[in-house]
């Protein structure tokens, strides 16, 4: 009860409602700034791991491709390797 008046008395005042709103607006700012600091660490998280995965895509894509132009069986081997094509 005590803390409730004594708030109230103190907001009663003109100077103590600007200053209430002066610490009201100081902390929404703080806290927008925290919220963008916070969201530009997620999205660089985020581009680190789109650029891994495109990376191992890369890869993937290099050991298909290789894959795709090895022999299929030991005459095409021998074939290969006679023909000089390696």
């Amino acid at each position: 009860m005590m803390w409730g008046s004594l708030t109230a008395g103190l907001l009663a005042r003109p100077w103590a409602r600007r200053a209430a709103a002066l610490a009201l607006s100081l902390l929404t700012i703080a806290l927008f700034i925290l919220n963008l600091r916070r969201t530009a660490e997620r999205a660089g998280r985020a581009a680190e791991r789109l650029e891994q995965l495109e990376r191992t895509d890369a890869i993937h894509r290099q050991m298909l491709d290789a894959a795709s132009r090895r022999p299929r069986s030991r005459d095409d081997l021998l074939d290969r390797l006679r023909g000089g094509d390696f």
